[in-house]
């Protein structure tokens, strides 16, 4: 074999590997190595999935049930409102299940139960806030069964407020991570997962203020092995048959991300498997600013405008803001734009006029689109109108008159012939 044609075959073949290499800026979702069972990461802005596990399938959720209970209760108390620990709220948490926090017949503030419910992942105080809003805990059941609906989840089923095991009691990550966004709406909420600690006040069945809470959360507590510096939230769980959970949310720079890992079999692991679904999204995704409020969309014409106001600016009424990998950064997406039917002048300064729908990654993104200027009506064809109507008026009742002055010049000629004819006569015979 020709050794020189055998290294250029090789450089020919090296050359268009790497050109048909696939573009490896960020991990591929599948080499990720995510252990639990279950796993989700999403944009909180946006709801995008980045990232998925098996995030459909039906889990048991434990204390991230929670979320919910605490979602609900931010609707319908105000925190300086006082609910009484009842002995309901007490006895109906089973065996082997942590109750001894709260006090029956202590009155506490909702904040206070609140911070309770979701740094120490109180039962009772679960209970005391079901009881509280609806009567019975499952009347409360029944609440977070409708909101779950409201909210988009379809693949969960709440028996209690606190995930105590019950074989109807499920959810997915999916849902899991639409309820986490939904919470993460209220400023008070964001709060309270973020704690690491938090005393409850003396009360009138507790004189001491030694009930000191600490967060169940790893990876906002410094202390931990597994402290994640931009955590801000949200809530753990664990039972035997649901195992190790964990719904959490981070920050960093212009991103905000919820990650859930559902039966995780110890209690690193999932906070191993959630650290890496974080990294992979804080290094391989960048928000992208598709069009900003004010931008002029479009241009077009209005065909009964005048002329200085016939071009009309369409204009975003919204924001739109996505989050793509960082190879798509510098990617255009063209709208599609719908106009009002009948659109003509005049037409109003920020006037709604139609819509424009920009399409990511199989996402639309709907915004309305309003006029960027005043439109005034053109009369210039009533005008033309007016003058053509206006001069066959004329022509019209013009007509008779030219007749009799063509009657009368002709009887005038008439006149003058005769005369010349009795002349020239007259004149002959002389």
């Amino acid at each position: 074999m020709n050794v020189k044609k055998f290294l250029i075959g090789i450089l020919i073949f090296i050359t268009f590997s790497i050109m048909f290499i696939p573009n490896l800026s960020y991990a591929d979702n599948n080499n990720l190595n995510i252990e639990s069972p279950s796993a989700i990461l999403i944009d909180n802005d946006t709801g995008k999935i980045l990232y998925e596990k098996a995030a459909y399938e039906k889990r048991e959720p434990a204390s991230t049930t929670k979320i919910m209970t605490a979602l609900l209760t931010l609707e319908h108390c105000k925190l300086d409102d006082v609910a009484t620990v009842t002995s309901e709220a007490i006895t109906v948490v089973p065996s082997g299940y942590s109750s001894d926090l709260l006090k029956m017949g202590e009155e506490l503030t909702i904040e206070d139960l609140l911070y309770a419910l979701l740094v120490h992942s109180s039962n009772e105080a679960a209970n005391v806030l079901a009881i509280h809003i609806a009567g019975s805990v499952e009347s409360f059941a029944t609440m977070m069964n409708t909101k779950a609906n409201e909210l988009g989840c379809k693949n969960t089923h709440f028996v209690n407020p606190n995930g105590v095991h019950d074989e109807d009691h499920y959810t997915t990550a999916y849902d899991l991570a639409i309820i986490a966004r939904e919470a993460m709406k209220d400023e008070n909420f964001r709060q309270f997962v973020c704690t690491v600690a938090y005393t409850l006040p003396n009360s009138n069945k507790y004189s001491r203020r030694d009930r000191t809470l600490v967060t169940t959360n790893d990876l906002i507590n410094k202390d931990s092995d597994y402290y994640y510096e931009n955590a801000i939230g949200i809530k753990t769980g664990f039972t035997t048959p649901a195992q190790n959970c964990l719904v959490s949310a981070a920050t960093k720079d212009d991103k905000t991300l919820i990650a859930v890992v559902l039966k995780a079999d110890t209690d690193s692991q999932r906070y191993e498997d959630t650290i890496t679904l974080f990294n992979y999204g804080f290094d391989n995704f960048s928000k992208k600013e598709i069009v900003k409020t004010g931008d002029i969309v479009s241009t077009i014409n209005i065909e009964n405008a005048t002329n200085a106001t016939k071009n009309l600016n369409l204009v975003a009424e919204s924001d739109i803001e996505t989050i793509v990998t960082n190879d798509r950064i510098n990617e255009s997406v063209e709208p599609v734009i719908e106009l009002n039917e009948d659109l003509k002048a005049p037409i109003e300064k920020d006037q709604v006029i139609g819509t424009a729908t920009y399409t990511v990654d199989n996402i639309s993104y709907k915004i309305n689109l309003t006029a960027g200027n005043n439109v005034k009506k053109s009369y210039a064809l009533y005008i033309v109108i007016a003058i053509s109507i206006i001069a066959l008026i004329l022509i019209v009742f013009d007509k008779p008159t030219n007749s009799r002055n063509k009657k009368h010049s002709g009887n005038k000629l008439q006149n003058k012939k005769k005369k010349y004819l009795n002349n020239y006569n007259i004149k002959q015979g002389r």
